[in-house]
């Protein structure tokens, strides 16, 4: 353990039996087992090459983003799900996301980068699934983004966008973005990599299929949720066809998408029911709103007391699936509130914490800590979070040592980092801040 990691203060945790979250997990469809139930949860690492003005050859991976899947390799998760991998060049949620154009070749320089990284992140065990994504209306670099509808929204909060009036998918651009992610998939299986999971929270495109709010068509992917729900399922069904049996299939959905409706409880366990149908291995649930800049401002205290911020959600549709596992992401700092949400779900997904201390899997499994670092950033600030996430992972790349954020005048530094990217229109390139 490093030196700051050991000096640093964590969350005390009650007595719990830890031997619950070593306990191995397989996946009915695909076969596949992971040794406990860890899963390191996407974050965005934007860590690939980024240029405007080369854009063909943007979104390959780097060593800084390789040395950072070798890193957390070693951390003792069962499972790891990269942060979102997208499908075209100009379609990209932030500089420096990962991309598989939709026409890749499964081969050169893109190909062989994506195989390193694959190697490394399975080298001691971990399952190893890539996040594939469409932004939607998050897209940079384009106009008149596309959604489910043509659809004005504000500026993201604090983010470095400013959102468009959308348009909605044509009848052909949905043809072409289920090629362009069943080809991903293929890509990411030639690869090396154990699957995907679909990203379906926060906004992005196949979120804003599933929102009422958002999804306002009258053809039969709008209207009823079997219609709004249809372009996932479409997207599922092409992956399965074109990669091995063994391959696995994940899915992200968000309790925010169903809030407006009123219907969280039925809305999305009628969803899951029907990805168990289409043989998803899990479903990873989450929650939280990027245009608000606050992910978890709407928890109640009690939720915050028993740690997963989501098992709420977590709690209604869990019970209704027999096959198909549930993750849930979002406030874990204990091991004690770890393996009492077992007590719900199958797996318990960790993102942030583990930007602090890359190990901590590994140490919570061995009895050497009791929790997770405790940080002195605002846990519910959803900018905040990615800015010490994003540091950290370069830092990690760059061969270095992570920065903890456990004393105010870090938080202060982190603010003038956050300020220094937003201005930058959210480009790590040539960054720097005044000491």
């Amino acid at each position: 353990m490093g030196e700051l990691t050991s000096q640093a203060p964590r969350w005390p945790s009650e007595h719990a039996d830890r031997l619950r979250l070593a306990e191995p997990l397989t996946f009915e469809f695909s076969g596949r087992t992971t040794s406990n139930r860890f899963m390191k949860a996407p974050m965005t690492e934007q860590l690939c090459t980024f240029d405007e003005n080369n854009m063909a050859d943007n979104g390959i991976p780097t060593q800084l983003y390789q040395r950072c899947y070798d890193k957390w390799g070693r951390g003792g998760m069962g499972m790891m799900v990269t942060g979102n991998i997208v499908l075209y060049t100009n379609e990209l949620m932030f500089k420096g996301d990962p991309i598989i154009p939709h026409d890749a070749p499964f081969s050169g320089e893109r190909f062989d980068a994506f195989k390193a990284v694959a190697a490394v992140g399975k080298a001691k065990g971990a399952l190893f699934v890539a996040q594939v994504n469409h932004p939607g209306r998050y897209s940079m670099f384009v106009d008149s983004p596309v959604s489910a509808s043509a659809i004005t929204k504000p500026k993201v909060k604090n983010g470095p966008w400013e959102l468009t009036v959308t348009h909605a998918a044509t009848q052909e651009e949905i043809r072409n973005i289920i090629a362009a992610f069943s080809h991903a998939a293929a890509y990411l299986s030639a690869a090396g990599f154990d699957g995907v999971q679909l990203h379906a929270a926060h906004g992005f495109l196949m979120a804003s299929f599933l929102d009422a709010s958002t999804n306002i068509r009258t053809d039969v992917y709008g209207g009823s949720l079997e219609n709004r729900m249809r372009f996932i399922l479409e997207i599922g069904r092409e992956i399965r066809r074109v990669t091995p049996p063994d391959f696995i299939l994940g899915i992200k959905i968000n309790s925010t998408e169903f809030q407006d409706t009123g219907l969280v409880t039925d809305e999305a366990a009628v969803l899951c029911r029907e990805l168990e149908k289409n043989s998803f291995d899990f479903v990873e649930l989450s929650g939280g709103s990027i245009e608000k800049g606050n992910m978890f401002s709407h928890v109640r205290e009690t939720t915050r007391k028993r740690e997963a911020f989501f098992l709420e959600f977590a709690e209604k549709i869990a019970p209704k699936l027999s096959k198909t596992k549930v993750y849930v992401t979002g406030g874990f700092v204990t091991a004690a509130g770890m393996v009492n949400a077992l007590d719900t779900v199958d797996g318990v997904g960790l993102a942030r914490a583990l930007c602090d201390d890359w190990e901590l899997c590994k140490r919570l499994l061995d009895g050497e800590v009791d929790g997770a670092i405790r940080s002195a950033l605002n846990q519910g600030d959803f900018w905040q979070g990615l800015m010490a996430g994003n540091r950290n992972m370069r830092l990690v790349g760059e061969d270095q040592e992570p920065k903890l954020y456990w004393t105010a005048e870090a938080v202060e530094e982190l603010k003038l980092w956050y300020e220094a990217w937003a201005s930058n229109r959210g480009s790590w390139k040539n960054l720097t801040i005044a000491q």
